[in-house]
């Protein structure tokens, strides 16, 4: 696949690429993908989305119910521009890999002209679209909740001292991705962990995990950042396909305390992400 290195992307104008990547489904993927999306939107940026999990579609499917609810409501809502990949399967493994890469290679092509911000919604398994996905990757931003099961996916922990023993399988994969990324064009991957679904409690669990991702970014160059608490409103919006966002232009919603609480959560967030040209524009464009 031929990608454009970052410098080259921004003298030409093209597409940012965040990809959200996790092998372990239920880290709150495609709610942190919707949020950010909108977020772009909500600033008038143009942003294209490309869901890889074509089985689910759990991203696809968060617009489609966007789209149906905007309809039905008479509402005028922000859209992204929306595609499924499904890999190309048939044929030899080698045959189905070399397809998937002309395919995605031609997707984003196209796209990059486009759109301000190309958004990849990986699958939560280790297919070979989602490691091509990873390696064109300007920002790779993988949610974890708030749980050494999803630690594991990062790194195998000590029982004893929970100390960083070795790095595991994900990790690996995108050590991998950025050197494949620096070999091709010199790009950089900017990799994100975003902690999800934390309790507003504290505990040793909670302070542990903290110690441990804490330790691995150092060890691992990923940038650790606070992500969406554990809040039932989040699970709530999927089916209107809604987000916090949202609620300031829709007068049929009304704001409760958590509700500013989880918008709070969403402007830190993309504040922390420091996409391109997130911060010149005014906060008050984004109200």
């Amino acid at each position: 696949m031929t990608i454009q290195s970052n410098a080259e992307q921004k003298k030409k104008g093209r597409a940012h690429i965040i990809v959200v990547g996790n092998e372990k489904g239920g880290s709150g993927k495609s709610t942190s993908a919707m949020h950010i999306v909108v977020s772009l939107l909500d600033r008038g940026n143009s942003v294209a989305i490309i869901d890889l999990d074509a089985r689910q579609k759990s991203l696809a499917r968060y617009i489609e119910n966007r789209q149906a609810y905007a309809d039905q409501h008479n509402l005028k809502l922000t859209m992204p521009d929306v595609h499924v990949l499904e890999s190309s399967g048939g044929g030899t493994a080698q045959n189905s890999e070399e397809q998937d890469e002309v395919n995605l290679s031609a997707l984003l092509a196209d796209l990059q002209s486009k759109s301000d911000y190309i958004l990849i919604d990986c699958p939560g398994s280790n297919t070979h679209l989602s490691r091509l996905a990873h390696v064109s990757a300007d920002t790779l931003i993988t949610p974890v909740n708030d749980s050494f099961v999803d630690i594991d996916l990062l790194a195998k922990v000590n029982s004893d001292t929970y100390q960083v023993d070795k790095l595991s399988l994900y990790s690996e994969m995108v050590w991998e991705a950025r050197k494949m990324r620096a070999m091709k064009d010199r790009g950089t991957i900017d990799w994100i962990v975003m902690r999800n679904r934390t309790s507003s409690l504290n505990s040793k669990n909670t302070q542990r995990v903290h110690d441990v991702l804490t330790q691995l970014q150092k060890r691992v160059a990923f940038r650790y950042v606070p992500g969406f608490g554990e809040r039932v409103i989040y699970r709530e919006l999927f089916p209107k396909g809604l987000t916090l966002v949202d609620f300031n232009n829709n007068g049929h919603q009304k704001m409760t305390m958590s509700h500013v609480a989880a918008r709070q959560e969403i402007r830190r967030l993309m504040d922390a992400l420091k996409l391109p040209g997130w911060n010149k524009v005014p906060v008050a464009a984004a109200e």
